[in-house]
């Protein structure tokens, strides 16, 4: 069963609300840990120039190595505003904090635009990635660098079909949650 776009989002948003209401009761019980919570919202552009919404996409978590890179930026060994490369691919495996780059890597990495969310506690980066072919889009990252790089999280969501000159405009936003 395919659902909706609309639906789609209500319901990923939903499941994401009973992630973020687990997180806080386990700050409750656990000692005030803060998780950082990446989202990823997607637009499906078409050749000819129609654009489809899919809403949030994914919800999941930053990687080892992603947060490993924030701590060295705030020694200032490296520079966090390096994360803004979007990648996208065609792997399924599910998401891990262990993971260091996307399964199956394929189009040409975007540089995207860096801009504060809806609060001065969310980092936004908006990428879109245009393909040459035909692919069955399930995978996304956001990267330190063009090549390489260091991955700050990986998403894995439903397929979404492209063709040859088609686009994804991905939109991450990685939230800080602050209070603890």
């Amino acid at each position: 069963m395919r659902l909706q776009p609309k639906v789609r989002s209500l319901w990923e948003e939903s499941k994401l609300r009973v992630r973020v209401m687990r997180a806080a009761l386990a700050s409750c019980f656990w000692g005030g840990d803060i998780t950082p919570v990446g989202r990823l919202y997607a637009t499906k552009i078409s050749a000819d120039g129609r654009r489809e919404d899919l809403g949030l996409v994914s919800t999941k978590l930053v990687t080892d190595a992603g947060v490993a890179f924030i701590v060295d930026a705030f020694q200032n060994i490296t520079e966090v505003e390096l994360f803004k490369f979007h990648a996208s691919g065609t792997g399924t495996t599910a998401e891990s904090a262990a993971q260091t780059a996307l399964i199956t890597e394929v189009a040409t990495r975007t540089s995207g635009t860096t801009t504060e969310g809806a609060s001065a506690n969310i980092y936004r980066t908006v990428g879109t990635i245009t393909y040459s072919g035909s692919f069955a889009i399930t995978e996304h990252g956001v990267l330190s660098a063009s090549s390489g790089g260091t991955l700050l999280d990986r998403s894995v969501f439903a397929a979404i079909n492209v063709v040859s000159t088609d686009s994804i405009q991905f939109t991450y936003e990685l939230t800080f949650p602050s209070g603890s």
